[in-house]
Protein backbone atom coordinates (compact mmCIF):
# COMPACT_ATOMS: atom_id res chain seq x y z
CA UNK A 1 0.00 0.00 0.00
CA UNK A 2 1.37 3.56 -0.92
CA UNK A 3 0.23 6.55 0.92
CA UNK A 4 -2.52 8.63 -1.01
CA UNK A 5 -1.00 11.69 -3.14
CA UNK A 6 -2.86 14.17 -1.19
CA UNK A 7 -1.24 12.84 1.90
CA UNK A 8 1.35 15.04 2.73
CA UNK A 9 4.91 14.06 4.15
CA UNK A 10 6.36 16.87 5.83
CA UNK A 11 8.17 17.76 9.04
CA UNK A 12 7.95 20.61 12.37
CA UNK A 13 10.03 23.18 13.73
CA UNK A 14 9.03 26.14 16.39
CA UNK A 15 9.94 29.63 15.91
CA UNK A 16 11.85 30.08 19.43
CA UNK A 17 13.81 26.47 18.84
CA UNK A 18 15.40 27.36 15.71
CA UNK A 19 14.70 31.29 14.96
CA UNK A 20 17.67 33.19 17.03
CA UNK A 21 17.70 36.51 16.07
CA UNK A 22 15.92 37.27 19.75
CA UNK A 23 15.99 41.20 19.42
CA UNK A 24 16.61 41.47 15.90
CA UNK A 25 14.65 43.81 13.11
CA UNK A 26 12.17 44.69 15.69
CA UNK A 27 11.41 41.35 17.63
CA UNK A 28 10.06 42.02 21.10
CA UNK A 29 11.04 40.35 24.23
CA UNK A 30 9.37 36.87 25.12
CA UNK A 31 8.37 35.00 28.10
CA UNK A 32 11.22 32.56 27.30
CA UNK A 33 14.16 34.82 26.37
CA UNK A 34 13.27 35.58 30.01
CA UNK A 35 12.88 32.93 31.43
CA UNK A 36 16.10 30.42 30.23
CA UNK A 37 18.02 33.49 31.32
CA UNK A 38 16.95 32.49 34.91
CA UNK A 39 19.94 29.98 36.40
CA UNK A 40 19.07 26.61 36.69
CA UNK A 41 16.03 26.37 34.49
CA UNK A 42 17.83 25.15 31.36
CA UNK A 43 20.63 22.41 30.60
CA UNK A 44 23.92 24.39 30.90
CA UNK A 45 22.16 27.75 30.36
CA UNK A 46 20.83 27.12 26.99
CA UNK A 47 18.38 29.74 25.39
CA UNK A 48 17.35 30.75 22.06
CA UNK A 49 19.45 33.89 21.76
CA UNK A 50 20.74 32.09 18.85
CA UNK A 51 19.22 29.03 18.96
CA UNK A 52 20.59 27.57 15.15
CA UNK A 53 19.71 31.39 13.53
CA UNK A 54 17.80 30.16 10.88
CA UNK A 55 16.53 34.00 10.92
CA UNK A 56 18.95 33.97 8.70
CA UNK A 57 19.72 31.13 7.69
CA UNK A 58 15.86 29.98 6.38
CA UNK A 59 16.80 30.22 2.69
CA UNK A 60 19.67 27.08 3.30
CA UNK A 61 17.29 25.44 5.32
CA UNK A 62 14.51 25.47 2.75
CA UNK A 63 16.59 24.46 0.24
CA UNK A 64 17.51 21.51 2.28
CA UNK A 65 14.17 20.49 3.02
CA UNK A 66 13.18 20.53 -0.76
CA UNK A 67 15.88 18.12 -1.52
CA UNK A 68 14.58 16.05 0.90
CA UNK A 69 11.62 16.02 -0.89
CA UNK A 70 9.44 17.73 1.73
CA UNK A 71 5.62 17.78 0.78
CA UNK A 72 4.82 20.64 4.03
CA UNK A 73 6.38 22.48 6.47
CA UNK A 74 4.68 23.25 9.79
CA UNK A 75 6.56 26.22 11.17
CA UNK A 76 5.21 28.55 14.05
CA UNK A 77 5.20 32.31 13.98
CA UNK A 78 6.75 34.60 16.73
CA UNK A 79 3.65 36.55 18.19
CA UNK A 80 6.43 38.99 19.08
CA UNK A 81 8.03 38.92 16.19
CA UNK A 82 4.81 40.63 14.45
CA UNK A 83 3.73 42.92 17.58
CA UNK A 84 6.48 43.43 19.32
CA UNK A 85 5.06 44.24 22.72
CA UNK A 86 1.95 41.46 22.19
CA UNK A 87 -0.49 44.21 21.14
CA UNK A 88 -0.29 47.73 19.31
CA UNK A 89 1.88 48.39 16.31
CA UNK A 90 2.71 45.78 13.54
CA UNK A 91 6.37 45.01 12.99
CA UNK A 92 6.41 45.03 9.53
CA UNK A 93 9.94 43.40 9.34
CA UNK A 94 8.41 40.27 11.11
CA UNK A 95 5.46 40.26 8.27
CA UNK A 96 8.00 40.61 5.80
CA UNK A 97 10.31 37.48 7.35
CA UNK A 98 7.14 35.34 7.69
CA UNK A 99 6.33 36.07 4.38
CA UNK A 100 9.78 35.39 2.66
CA UNK A 101 9.63 31.75 4.61
CA UNK A 102 6.14 31.17 3.06
CA UNK A 103 7.30 32.34 -0.32
CA UNK A 104 10.30 29.94 -0.39
CA UNK A 105 8.31 27.11 0.62
CA UNK A 106 6.09 28.16 -2.12
CA UNK A 107 9.18 28.37 -4.63
CA UNK A 108 9.75 24.59 -4.03
CA UNK A 109 6.17 23.71 -4.06
CA UNK A 110 6.34 23.07 0.00
CA UNK A 111 3.11 23.52 1.61
CA UNK A 112 3.32 26.27 4.73
CA UNK A 113 1.59 25.06 7.57
CA UNK A 114 1.18 27.56 10.05
CA UNK A 115 1.64 27.58 13.85
CA UNK A 116 0.18 30.59 15.14
CA UNK A 117 1.22 30.46 18.77
CA UNK A 118 4.10 27.55 20.07
CA UNK A 119 4.78 28.67 23.51
CA UNK A 120 6.78 32.17 22.90
CA UNK A 121 4.52 34.77 24.56
CA UNK A 122 5.24 38.62 23.93
CA UNK A 123 6.52 39.44 27.69
CA UNK A 124 4.48 42.20 28.27
CA UNK A 125 1.43 39.75 28.15
CA UNK A 126 3.37 37.00 30.59
CA UNK A 127 3.53 40.10 32.64
CA UNK A 128 -0.11 40.85 32.91
CA UNK A 129 -0.73 37.41 33.97
CA UNK A 130 -0.37 35.15 30.52
CA UNK A 131 -3.20 33.23 29.66
CA UNK A 132 -4.89 33.58 33.40
CA UNK A 133 -5.79 37.38 31.90
CA UNK A 134 -8.40 36.75 29.59
CA UNK A 135 -7.14 40.18 27.62
CA UNK A 136 -4.48 37.87 26.33
CA UNK A 137 -6.71 36.26 24.67
CA UNK A 138 -8.26 39.30 23.52
CA UNK A 139 -4.82 40.17 21.85
CA UNK A 140 -3.89 37.07 20.09
CA UNK A 141 -7.17 37.55 18.09
CA UNK A 142 -5.97 40.41 16.94
CA UNK A 143 -2.68 38.80 16.45
CA UNK A 144 -4.14 35.81 14.89
CA UNK A 145 -6.35 38.17 12.28
CA UNK A 146 -3.38 40.09 11.28
CA UNK A 147 -1.77 36.54 10.27
CA UNK A 148 -5.08 35.83 8.62
CA UNK A 149 -4.85 39.31 6.58
CA UNK A 150 -0.87 38.92 5.81
CA UNK A 151 -0.26 35.10 5.00
CA UNK A 152 -4.03 34.01 4.42
CA UNK A 153 -3.67 34.18 0.41
CA UNK A 154 -1.10 31.74 0.32
CA UNK A 155 -1.29 29.97 3.83
CA UNK A 156 -4.35 27.42 3.40
CA UNK A 157 -3.53 25.38 6.73
CA UNK A 158 -3.62 27.08 10.16
CA UNK A 159 -2.75 25.72 13.59
CA UNK A 160 -4.20 27.94 16.51
CA UNK A 161 -2.29 26.70 19.34
CA UNK A 162 0.50 23.56 20.26
CA UNK A 163 0.00 21.71 23.12
CA UNK A 164 -1.90 23.43 25.45
CA UNK A 165 -1.44 20.54 27.64
CA UNK A 166 2.34 21.08 27.48
CA UNK A 167 2.54 24.54 28.58
CA UNK A 168 -0.44 25.16 31.15
CA UNK A 169 0.79 22.03 32.59
CA UNK A 170 4.42 22.92 32.90
CA UNK A 171 3.44 26.68 33.43
CA UNK A 172 0.97 26.18 36.58
CA UNK A 173 1.39 22.39 37.87
CA UNK A 174 5.29 21.59 37.32
CA UNK A 175 6.59 24.94 37.49
CA UNK A 176 9.25 23.72 34.76
CA UNK A 177 7.79 26.87 31.86
CA UNK A 178 6.93 29.68 32.19
CA UNK A 179 5.53 31.31 34.70
CA UNK A 180 7.03 28.51 36.81
CA UNK A 181 3.98 27.95 39.35
CA UNK A 182 3.84 24.68 40.91
CA UNK A 183 0.54 22.97 42.10
CA UNK A 184 -1.89 25.57 41.63
CA UNK A 185 -4.53 22.93 39.46
CA UNK A 186 -7.02 25.67 39.70
CA UNK A 187 -4.68 27.98 37.68
CA UNK A 188 -3.96 25.42 35.34
CA UNK A 189 -7.67 24.78 34.48
CA UNK A 190 -8.37 28.52 33.96
CA UNK A 191 -6.01 28.72 31.43
CA UNK A 192 -6.72 25.47 29.60
CA UNK A 193 -10.15 26.87 29.24
CA UNK A 194 -8.90 30.69 28.74
CA UNK A 195 -7.32 29.23 25.11
CA UNK A 196 -9.67 26.73 24.36
CA UNK A 197 -12.57 30.12 24.26
CA UNK A 198 -9.50 31.89 22.62
CA UNK A 199 -9.38 29.03 20.10
CA UNK A 200 -12.73 28.99 19.41
CA UNK A 201 -13.22 32.29 18.76
CA UNK A 202 -10.24 32.27 16.56
CA UNK A 203 -11.74 29.80 14.47
CA UNK A 204 -15.24 31.37 14.51
CA UNK A 205 -13.74 34.77 12.89
CA UNK A 206 -11.20 32.93 10.63
CA UNK A 207 -14.16 30.91 9.05
CA UNK A 208 -15.58 34.78 8.42
CA UNK A 209 -13.04 35.68 6.10
CA UNK A 210 -13.66 32.86 3.62
CA UNK A 211 -9.96 32.69 2.64
CA UNK A 212 -10.65 28.46 1.51
CA UNK A 213 -8.47 27.15 4.09
CA UNK A 214 -8.47 25.28 7.48
CA UNK A 215 -8.03 25.53 10.87
CA UNK A 216 -7.44 23.01 13.97
CA UNK A 217 -5.25 22.63 16.80
CA UNK A 218 -2.56 20.57 17.72
CA UNK A 219 -2.87 18.47 21.20
CA UNK A 220 -0.55 16.22 23.00
CA UNK A 221 -1.85 12.56 22.16
CA UNK A 222 -0.50 10.58 24.89
CA UNK A 223 -3.64 7.33 25.28
CA UNK A 224 -3.27 6.21 28.76
CA UNK A 225 -3.67 2.18 28.83
CA UNK A 226 -3.82 -0.32 32.46
CA UNK A 227 -0.63 -2.08 33.40
CA UNK A 228 -2.67 -5.00 34.12
CA UNK A 229 -6.96 -6.22 34.24
CA UNK A 230 -7.50 -5.21 37.75
CA UNK A 231 -10.40 -3.73 38.27
CA UNK A 232 -8.56 -0.55 39.97
CA UNK A 233 -5.94 -0.07 37.76
CA UNK A 234 -8.41 0.14 34.50
CA UNK A 235 -10.80 2.66 36.57
CA UNK A 236 -7.33 4.88 36.97
CA UNK A 237 -6.40 4.82 33.49
CA UNK A 238 -10.39 5.62 32.79
CA UNK A 239 -9.52 8.71 35.05
CA UNK A 240 -6.31 9.38 33.64
CA UNK A 241 -7.81 10.16 29.76
CA UNK A 242 -11.23 11.55 30.76
CA UNK A 243 -8.28 14.06 32.38
CA UNK A 244 -5.76 14.05 29.72
CA UNK A 245 -7.84 13.12 27.01
CA UNK A 246 -11.40 14.08 26.72
CA UNK A 247 -10.82 17.49 28.50
CA UNK A 248 -8.70 18.18 26.13
CA UNK A 249 -10.29 17.12 22.92
CA UNK A 250 -14.12 17.17 23.89
CA UNK A 251 -14.33 20.81 23.99
CA UNK A 252 -12.53 21.36 20.95
CA UNK A 253 -14.52 18.43 19.16
CA UNK A 254 -17.22 18.00 20.74
CA UNK A 255 -18.30 21.81 21.71
CA UNK A 256 -18.24 20.65 25.51
CA UNK A 257 -16.21 19.70 28.75
CA UNK A 258 -16.46 16.35 29.25
CA UNK A 259 -19.10 15.80 32.98
CA UNK A 260 -16.81 13.45 34.56
CA UNK A 261 -13.95 16.17 34.85
CA UNK A 262 -16.37 18.97 35.55
CA UNK A 263 -17.88 17.21 38.53
CA UNK A 264 -14.72 16.57 40.21
CA UNK A 265 -13.31 20.08 39.50
CA UNK A 266 -16.82 21.06 40.56
CA UNK A 267 -16.12 18.81 44.34
CA UNK A 268 -12.43 20.18 44.66
CA UNK A 269 -13.36 24.07 43.97
CA UNK A 270 -10.68 24.15 40.79
CA UNK A 271 -13.71 24.70 38.04
CA UNK A 272 -12.64 27.38 35.45
CA UNK A 273 -14.63 30.65 36.38
CA UNK A 274 -16.43 30.78 33.33
CA UNK A 275 -19.33 32.11 31.86
CA UNK A 276 -22.28 30.69 29.78
CA UNK A 277 -21.82 32.89 26.81
CA UNK A 278 -17.78 31.56 27.07
CA UNK A 279 -19.04 27.66 26.45
CA UNK A 280 -21.48 29.01 23.87
CA UNK A 281 -18.82 30.15 22.28
CA UNK A 282 -16.65 26.96 22.36
CA UNK A 283 -19.83 25.19 21.12
CA UNK A 284 -20.68 27.44 18.21
CA UNK A 285 -16.76 26.59 17.13
CA UNK A 286 -16.85 22.90 17.19
CA UNK A 287 -18.42 21.87 14.08
CA UNK A 288 -16.28 24.64 12.88
CA UNK A 289 -12.91 23.10 13.15
CA UNK A 290 -11.41 21.52 9.95
CA UNK A 291 -8.94 19.13 11.52
CA UNK A 292 -7.29 17.80 15.16
CA UNK A 293 -3.41 17.94 15.24
CA UNK A 294 -2.07 15.01 17.72
CA UNK A 295 1.46 15.25 18.88
CA UNK A 296 2.21 11.56 18.96
CA UNK A 297 5.17 10.36 20.90
CA UNK A 298 4.02 7.65 23.38
CA UNK A 299 1.13 6.43 25.63
CA UNK A 300 1.24 6.70 29.32
CA UNK A 301 0.86 3.76 31.45
CA UNK A 302 -1.36 3.61 34.15
CA UNK A 303 -1.35 2.16 37.68
CA UNK A 304 -3.55 3.26 41.11
CA UNK A 305 -2.03 4.99 43.46
CA UNK A 306 -2.43 3.26 46.67
CA UNK A 307 -2.68 5.35 50.17
CA UNK A 308 -1.30 8.77 49.86
CA UNK A 309 1.61 10.63 47.35
CA UNK A 310 4.89 11.11 49.02
CA UNK A 311 6.32 14.13 48.43
CA UNK A 312 7.20 14.11 44.70
CA UNK A 313 9.45 16.76 43.42
CA UNK A 314 9.31 18.13 39.67
CA UNK A 315 12.91 18.61 38.04
CA UNK A 316 13.81 19.65 34.83
CA UNK A 317 14.51 16.25 33.83
CA UNK A 318 10.86 14.45 34.89
CA UNK A 319 8.70 16.99 34.01
CA UNK A 320 9.10 16.38 30.16
CA UNK A 321 7.53 13.39 29.35
CA UNK A 322 9.44 10.01 31.29
CA UNK A 323 6.79 8.39 33.24
CA UNK A 324 6.58 7.77 37.23
CA UNK A 325 5.12 11.03 37.82
CA UNK A 326 1.64 11.18 39.75
CA UNK A 327 -1.40 13.04 38.71
CA UNK A 328 -2.47 16.48 40.30
CA UNK A 329 -5.21 14.62 42.62
CA UNK A 330 -3.23 11.88 43.55
CA UNK A 331 -5.42 8.73 41.69
CA UNK A 332 -2.77 7.68 39.55
CA UNK A 333 0.71 7.63 38.27
CA UNK A 334 2.50 6.84 35.11
CA UNK A 335 4.89 3.64 35.50
CA UNK A 336 7.58 2.49 33.42
CA UNK A 337 7.28 -1.66 32.13
CA UNK A 338 9.44 -4.21 31.96
CA UNK A 339 8.57 -5.46 28.94
CA UNK A 340 8.79 -2.15 26.89
CA UNK A 341 10.87 -0.53 24.81
CA UNK A 342 12.02 2.81 26.00
CA UNK A 343 14.45 5.50 24.24
CA UNK A 344 17.35 7.09 26.41
CA UNK A 345 14.91 9.19 27.79
CA UNK A 346 12.89 6.70 28.79
CA UNK A 347 10.25 7.52 27.07
CA UNK A 348 8.57 4.55 25.20
CA UNK A 349 8.17 3.45 22.11
CA UNK A 350 5.10 2.05 21.16
CA UNK A 351 3.70 2.24 17.51
CA UNK A 352 0.45 -0.22 19.42
CA UNK A 353 -0.07 2.27 21.52
CA UNK A 354 -0.46 4.63 18.77
CA UNK A 355 -2.50 2.34 16.73
CA UNK A 356 -4.65 1.64 19.64
CA UNK A 357 -5.19 5.10 20.44
CA UNK A 358 -6.09 6.45 17.04
CA UNK A 359 -8.97 3.90 17.36
CA UNK A 360 -10.00 5.73 20.58
CA UNK A 361 -9.98 9.08 18.52
CA UNK A 362 -12.07 7.59 16.02
CA UNK A 363 -14.42 5.75 18.66
CA UNK A 364 -14.85 8.95 20.45
CA UNK A 365 -15.19 11.55 17.43
CA UNK A 366 -15.48 10.01 14.73
CA UNK A 367 -14.39 10.68 11.46
CA UNK A 368 -12.76 14.31 11.88
CA UNK A 369 -9.21 14.95 10.11
CA UNK A 370 -6.04 14.47 11.66
CA UNK A 371 -2.80 14.99 10.75
CA UNK A 372 -0.02 13.87 13.04
CA UNK A 373 2.02 17.03 13.79
CA UNK A 374 4.76 15.55 16.00
CA UNK A 375 6.25 12.25 16.39
CA UNK A 376 9.91 11.69 16.25
CA UNK A 377 13.28 10.40 18.53
CA UNK A 378 15.18 12.17 20.71
CA UNK A 379 18.50 10.73 20.43
CA UNK A 380 22.05 11.42 20.64
CA UNK A 381 23.01 10.88 17.49
CA UNK A 382 26.14 9.46 16.62
CA UNK A 383 29.17 11.03 14.06
CA UNK A 384 30.61 7.79 12.44
CA UNK A 385 33.70 8.68 10.17
CA UNK A 386 32.34 12.05 9.47
CA UNK A 387 28.64 11.03 8.49
CA UNK A 388 25.54 11.49 11.20
CA UNK A 389 24.21 7.69 11.28
CA UNK A 390 21.00 8.25 12.75
CA UNK A 391 19.44 4.54 12.62
CA UNK A 392 17.36 4.72 15.41
CA UNK A 393 15.72 7.75 14.51
CA UNK A 394 14.97 5.60 11.03
CA UNK A 395 13.69 2.46 12.52
CA UNK A 396 11.18 4.83 14.84
CA UNK A 397 9.78 6.75 12.18
CA UNK A 398 9.55 4.07 9.88
CA UNK A 399 7.47 1.94 12.35
CA UNK A 400 5.40 4.70 13.57
CA UNK A 401 4.50 5.39 9.90
CA UNK A 402 3.46 1.91 9.50
CA UNK A 403 1.08 2.61 12.63
CA UNK A 404 -0.45 5.59 10.51
CA UNK A 405 -0.86 3.22 7.19
CA UNK A 406 -2.10 0.51 9.31
CA UNK A 407 -4.72 3.05 11.03
CA UNK A 408 -5.78 4.54 7.61
CA UNK A 409 -6.54 0.67 6.08
CA UNK A 410 -8.79 0.38 8.90
CA UNK A 411 -10.76 3.88 8.50
CA UNK A 412 -9.14 6.69 10.45
CA UNK A 413 -8.97 9.64 8.63
CA UNK A 414 -5.52 11.01 8.56
CA UNK A 415 -3.62 13.21 5.81
CA UNK A 416 -0.54 14.11 6.97
CA UNK A 417 2.20 13.37 9.41
CA UNK A 418 5.33 15.52 10.40
CA UNK A 419 8.13 14.33 11.49
CA UNK A 420 9.69 16.32 14.35
CA UNK A 421 11.85 17.72 13.89
CA UNK A 422 12.88 19.27 10.03
CA UNK A 423 16.52 20.20 11.41
CA UNK A 424 18.13 19.62 14.85
CA UNK A 425 16.86 22.46 17.21
CA UNK A 426 16.67 23.91 20.98
CA UNK A 427 15.43 21.76 23.68
CA UNK A 428 13.14 24.14 25.63
CA UNK A 429 14.71 23.31 28.92
CA UNK A 430 17.26 20.62 27.85
CA UNK A 431 19.43 22.28 25.34
CA UNK A 432 21.13 20.35 22.55
CA UNK A 433 21.96 17.38 24.70
CA UNK A 434 19.48 14.73 22.36
CA UNK A 435 18.65 15.46 18.31
CA UNK A 436 15.56 15.19 16.44
CA UNK A 437 16.07 16.20 13.11
CA UNK A 438 16.86 14.94 9.36
CA UNK A 439 19.06 17.85 9.33
CA UNK A 440 22.48 18.11 11.90
CA UNK A 441 23.61 21.62 13.30
CA UNK A 442 27.28 21.84 13.73
CA UNK A 443 27.42 23.70 16.96
CA UNK A 444 31.39 23.57 17.41
CA UNK A 445 31.55 24.15 13.37
CA UNK A 446 29.52 27.89 12.86
CA UNK A 447 26.15 25.88 12.50
CA UNK A 448 27.16 24.40 9.37
CA UNK A 449 24.13 21.87 8.37
CA UNK A 450 24.97 18.47 7.36
CA UNK A 451 22.08 16.02 6.14
CA UNK A 452 21.93 12.48 8.53
CA UNK A 453 21.32 9.19 7.26
CA UNK A 454 17.49 9.47 8.06
CA UNK A 455 17.54 12.32 5.65
CA UNK A 456 18.21 10.26 2.54
CA UNK A 457 15.63 7.89 4.41
CA UNK A 458 13.06 9.72 4.28
CA UNK A 459 13.89 11.43 1.16
CA UNK A 460 13.05 7.86 -0.39
CA UNK A 461 9.94 7.33 1.87
CA UNK A 462 8.43 10.30 0.20
CA UNK A 463 9.14 9.72 -3.64
CA UNK A 464 8.13 6.19 -3.05
CA UNK A 465 4.95 7.08 -1.31
CA UNK A 466 5.90 4.95 1.48
CA UNK A 467 5.16 1.49 -0.30
CA UNK A 468 8.21 0.05 1.24
CA UNK A 469 6.74 0.36 4.84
Amino acid sequence: MKFAHDFLFGAATASYQIEGAWDQDGKGPTNWDEFTKIPGKTFEGTNGDVAIDHYNRYQEDIALMAEMGLESYRFSISWARILPTGTGEVNEKGIDFYNNIIDECLKYGIVPFVTLYHWDLPLPLEKKGAWLNRETGEAYLKFAQICFEAFGDRVKNFITFNETFVFCNLGYLAGAHPPGIHNDPKKYFQAIHNVFYTHAKTVIEYKKLNQHGEIGLSHVFSPAFSVDDSEENIAATEHANQFNLNWFYDPILLGKYPEYVVNQLTTEGNLPDWTEVELAVIAEAAPLNDFMGLNYYQPMRIEKIQGEVKDHVMTRENSTGSPGNPSYDGVYRSVKMADKKYTKWNWEISSEGFIDGLAMIKTLYGDIKLYITENGLGDEDPIIEGAVCDIPRIRYIEEHLSAVKTAISRGIHIKGYYAWSAIDLLSWLNGYKKQYGFIYVDHKNDLKREKKASFYWYKSVIAHRGEDI
